[in-house]
């Protein structure tokens, strides 16, 4: 599984990438929560460089409300359009 580290680092490329595109933060438990724009997470990120930034995140995106630590997300991933729609 990857470290906290690493999936803050892909969740703020992702987070920047233009266009932005959605995507999954996929639990350990088995819960799916998508980002669908960018304003639906934060936390206080690494400094580039160098360490630090908080384990910790928030999300709020329609009726969610979340808060919740990357060393619970066992992978990110890109959500296809369709998925979204269904």
């Amino acid at each position: 599984m990857p470290g906290v580290e690493a999936i803050r680092s892909e969740v703020q490329r992702l987070l920047r990438s233009a266009p932005f595109r959605p995507f999954a933060l996929n639990l350990e438990n088995g819960d799916r929560i998508i980002i669908d724009h960018p304003e639906n997470i934060a936390f206080d990120p690494a400094v580039p460089g160098g360490s630090g930034g908080s384990d910790d995140f928030y999300v709020v995106s329609n009726r969610l409300r979340l808060f919740s630590t990357f060393k619970a997300v066992s992978s990110v991933a890109i959500v296809d359009h369709g998925a979204l729609a269904g």
